[in-house]
This record gives C-alpha cells, structure tokens and sequence, in this order.
C-alpha cells in the first residue's frame, strides 16, 4: 500500500518481523485491523532464526531454547504444532578439578538432586535453601516477582546465605549461561523469574529448529501481509520511507526492531532505547555418534577460565538438527572476545577433548556464529516496563522496552496491540 492509494483503509505498520512485531500483527489482525509487517531481512524472525546447510544440519543463530511455560508463549503457540522436543531438567557440571558431577531435577525437584551429602555442588544448608527458595517463588505471579525491588543477582544470592561453592558451581554456569552474565550482574527480579519458569515448565526446542516459532506467527497472516527485503529508511509522522524510495502511510507505526535500530529510527525526542547488549558466540560441531548418550542433558563448565562455557547435542533432543546418523554439538562462549572463527576453533578443541575424550579432537566444524546483540543488559534498578507509546500514532515493542526474554518481547508485541485496539485510529 502507498500513501496515494485511497481504495482501502490505510494500514497499521509495524516494522520488523521478530518476536514483538509477528505478536503484535496476529492480535491486531485476530481483531480485524489491517496490518502491513516490513521486514529488513530475507526471512521472519529476527534474533529467532535457524540455518539449513546442505548436508542437512539445522543450526540456531545462537544456542536457544523455549520454556514452555513462559505466559505469552502458552498465549499464542500451538506447541502441537511446533513438535516441541524437551531437554530433561538438569545439568551435566565440569567442576575446576575436571570432575563431572550430574544434577537431575535440580530445580524442579530439588530436594531429589542435591540429596547426596557428598555431592561437590553446595553444603546441605545450600540444597535446604533451593527448597526454601522453591517454594517462595511459586507463591508469587510472574508479574510480582518481575515488579519486585532488585539488586545484582550475585548480591541476591549471597545475602539469601547461599555458600561460594554452590554460586561457582551452580549458579555462575547454570543462570550465567541463561543470562549470557558469568559474573551475574544481571537483576535479582529477572532471576527470581527464570528460575520460576525452570521450576514449572520445560526447556525445549521444536522439531525443525527455532525459527518455526516465528514461522507459525507470520502463517497466520494473510498472503502478502509480511514484505520481506524491504528496509525502512526514515520514519515521517505516519509516513514511512523506504530505502528503495518508496512511501507508504499508515493509520499507526510500530517499531518493532532491536533497540539500536529503534534507536536510528526514532526521533531523538522520544523515549530512550536501550543499546546495551550481552554478546554470546556459538560454534557448531558435527560428529558421528553422542557423546553424551542421548542423556538429553546440557553440559555446564564451572571453570572461569574456560572458553566453552556450556555445551549441548541439540540432535539427541531433536534428530532432525541432524541428518540421519550424525550428532550436532553446540558450545557456547560468552562475552566479548576477539579470536578469528579459526582461532576460536582451534582453541576449543583441547577443552572439548579433555572433557569428552579424543574423539572430540575429530569432530567437524560445521560453523560460527558471533552474536554481538544476543540479549538485552537488564541491570539491578531497571524497569521491567517502558513506555510503549511514544506519541498519538507512534509505538514500539521488543524485549529491550522490559526484560530479556522470548516472552517479553511478545508481552510487548500484545500490550501495543491493545493499546491499538483501544485508541481510535483514522483510517
């Protein structure tokens, strides 16, 4: 639709396809507004995306997993349909000494998966206080733990009396990982709230990889509703300028982008964007068989002075992320660092093969993935709520505008739809 055409009733734009704008597309058009979604890149998705290479592996942009019983997720996903594959709950942990020690449950059951006195994770004051814990959180809505007053997350953990020894073996790679943060500045709230959704539900990925999920979003709308290869330049009013010339007018814009690129797209004058990221780097590895025996659990490095952080065999939970008799190994690196993918991989391989064997030494490198915005900072103080209306017809959504999560950038992609639906919009 351009601005001159004056046939029909001028659309509702929201630019970008990610998490936040696919959400706040299906509410508005499940309450008959139309709906223009412009995406910048080849695919929907954003952050959300998954690579097929041509001997058949499926490769996330990104170690990623949805909790399953995130609010906006059991929302608007039909799980069924996503095929959702689940890692059990627990956690294979390399300790500093090279010991393994293995965790079953230990947040859903925690009781169970600390009961060993002589288990080298925590003392049992520690394992008392993860019940103690357990039960405080799942008194609480998600919303009241998110709008509680916070500090660090370390800072939290110390003053709650858990010992060093089970924050460097459990908490550091368990929640760092989550949170792409070993040293745990991230906000207490945050991680009251994820630890409650370990407790309740899964972590799982579908089938065919993640971007399914984002692909069962924009199926929903009618044909030609999400342009794809299709950058916005400028924003004008309710005019928007696209890098190809083109103009288009809408009834309302919804900036549904990132927070840097909201950033070059709003005026100055409007409310603040985050631009603080948490970096994460993930190296992809193929091999001929699990060495993990298809025990489904993630592998965790408490040894700060590793490069591979945690590691996980996506195709043992979903064998579709191989083709048939290959194994697929994702390891994760957090924070910045400056090594070429060559450098990188060269690196890795002495960890990996002092932690799964000389097999390890052999497995094939399959691709790199630097992730430089991988998640949103959301720091001790912050606001888990924005303002998400900049202006009369100017919005914006994404998990940036709240807390790092799959389930608030789609909190926030159905918060503007209402606001839409409510406010009186000419068309």
């Amino acid at each position: 639709m351009t601005a001159t055409n004056a046939t029909s009733p001028k659309p509702i734009i929201i630019i970008g396809a990610g998490m936040a704008g696919l959400t706040c597309a299906n509410y508005l058009h499940r309450a008959g507004r139309a709906v223009l979604v412009l995406e910048a890149d080849e695919a929907v998705g954003g952050r959300v995306r998954t690579d097929l290479t041509p001997d058949g592996f499926r490769l996330d942009r990104g170690f990623q997993v949805l909790l399953t019983k995130y609010p906006e997720v059991q929302r608007l996903l039909d799980y069924g349909a996503l095929q959702l594959r689940a890692f059990r709950s627990g956690a294979v942990i390399r300790l500093e000494n090279s010991r393994e020690t293995t965790l079953q449950n230990p947040l859903q059951q925690p009781m169970a998966a600390f009961s060993a006195l002589t288990a080298p994770i925590g003392t049992l004051p520690d394992k008392l206080r993860i019940l103690s814990f357990v039960q405080k959180i799942q008194g609480q809505t998600s919303e009241q733990l998110l709008s509680q007053p916070s500090v660090d997350t370390l800072t939290y953990l110390r003053r709650y009396g858990w010992s060093e020894q089970i924050i460097n073996r459990f908490f550091r790679p368990f929640f760092g990982g989550v949170f792409l943060d070993r040293e745990l500045t991230t906000a207490s709230n945050f991680f009251e709230f994820v630890f409650q959704q370990f407790v309740r539900g899964e972590a799982a990925v579908p089938a065919l990889g993640m971007q399914q999920i984002p692909e069962q979003l924009a199926a929903r709308l009618p044909a030609g509703t999400v342009r794809l290869n299709t950058k916005v330049e400028a924003i004008d009013g309710q005019i928007i300028r696209l890098q190809n010339g083109e103009t288009l007018e809408a009834a309302a814009v919804v900036v549904a982008v990132d927070g840097e690129a909201a950033a070059r797209l709003l005026p100055t004058s409007r409310q603040p964007v985050a631009t603080a990221w948490r970096r994460t780097t993930c190296t992809y590895f193929a091999a001929d068989h699990s060495p993990a025996r298809a025990d489904k659990l993630l592998r965790l490095n408490a040894s700060p002075a590793s490069l591979a952080h945690n590691v996980a065999f996506p195709s043992d939970v979903a064998p579709d992320y191989a083709p048939a008799g290959r194994t697929l190994i994702s390891v994760s690196t957090h924070g910045s660092q400056t090594l070429t993918d060559d450098e990188l991989t060269a690196r890795l391989r002495p960890e990996l093969t002092a932690w799964f064997g000389p097999e390890a030494a052999a497995w094939q490198h399959l691709s790199t993935y630097h992730i430089p915005h991988a998640l949103p900072q959301y720091v001790a103080g912050q606001p888990a709520h924005q303002p998400l209306r900049l202006a009369e017809n100017l919005f914006r959504c994404g998990d940036y505008t709240a807390y790092p999560s799959l389930n608030a950038a789609m909190a926030s992609g159905r918060e503007v739809a209402e606001l839409l639906l409510s406010a009186h919009l000419s068309s």
